[in-house]
C-alpha cells in the first residue's frame, strides 16, 4: 500500500513539472440520418523543458476529452533528447515522415527559436532556447511533428559516441590527441638535449 502511494506522489510531481502545448484540433463530421455528428481530434506536445519531450493524439466527441486523451498519450511516448549546454542541439540533422521533411540546425546563444508552427511547440516544451529549423514539404502538423521526432532519433551526443568507441569525450573532439602530440614532442626534445 505504501509503495503504491509513493509511486502516485512521484507521478504527481512529474506531472506538475511537465509543460504541455496544444498543437491543433481537427473537427470531423459524420453524416447520419438526423444530421451531422461531430467529433474532435487533438494533437498535443508534452515536455519537461530539460530534454524530455513526447507527442500524442486523441479523439473524442468533446474537445476537452480529446485534449486529455492526447496529453495522456504524449506522456506515455516521451523520449530524451541530448542537448548541448542545455540550450541547443549537438549537431545539425534532417528528419522525414511521409511528405514532411524537416531540417534542424544548432545555433549560437541569443538566436532564439526560429521555427514554424508545430515544430516551435516541440522545441519550447523540450527546453531548446537556440535553434534554426525549416519545414520542407507538407504543412500537416501530424507529419511535421513526426518528422521532427524522426530527426531526434538520429541525434547522438559526444558522450554516447565516446562510449561506443571506447574513448574519452576529449578524444572525440580532438583536444587530447593534440596535447599528447605536444607532450611527445617535448619529451623528444628533452631526450635529445
Amino acid at each position: 500500500m505504501a509503495r503504491r502511494e509513493k509511486q502516485d506522489r512521484k507521478n504527481q510531481n512529474e506531472d506538475n513539472e511537465l509543460v504541455d502545448k496544444l498543437v491543433g484540433i481537427n473537427r470531423v463530421a459524420k453524416v447520419v440520418k438526423g444530421g451531422r455528428r461531430f467529433g474532435f481530434a487533438a494533437i498535443v506536445v508534452v515536455g519537461d523543458a530539460r530534454g524530455k519531450v513526447g507527442y500524442g493524439t486523441g479523439k473524442a466527441k468533446e474537445v476537452p476529452e480529446a485534449i486529455k486523451k492526447a496529453t495522456d498519450d504524449a506522456k506515455k511516448n516521451m523520449v530524451r533528447v541530448p542537448l548541448r549546454e542545455g540550450r541547443t542541439l549537438h549537431h545539425d540533422m534532417k528528419g522525414h515522415y511521409g511528405a514532411g521533411r524537416v531540417v534542424l540546425r544548432s545555433a549560437p546563444a541569443g538566436t532564439g527559436i526560429i521555427a514554424g508552427g508545430p515544430m516551435r511547440a516541440v522545441f519550447e516544451t523540450l527546453g531548446i532556447q537556440d535553434i534554426v529549423a525549416k519545414s520542407i514539404g507538407t504543412s500537416n502538423p501530424h507529419n511535421m511533428i513526426k518528422a521532427t521526432f524522426d530527426a531526434f532519433s538520429s541525434m547522438s551526443s559526444p558522450r554516447s559516441i565516446a562510449n561506443k568507441r571506447g574513448r574519452k569525450v576529449a578524444e572525440i573532439y580532438g583536444n587530447e590527441s593534440k596535447l599528447n602530440k605536444d607532450d611527445v614532442v617535448q619529451e623528444e626534445l628533452v631526450k635529445t638535449e
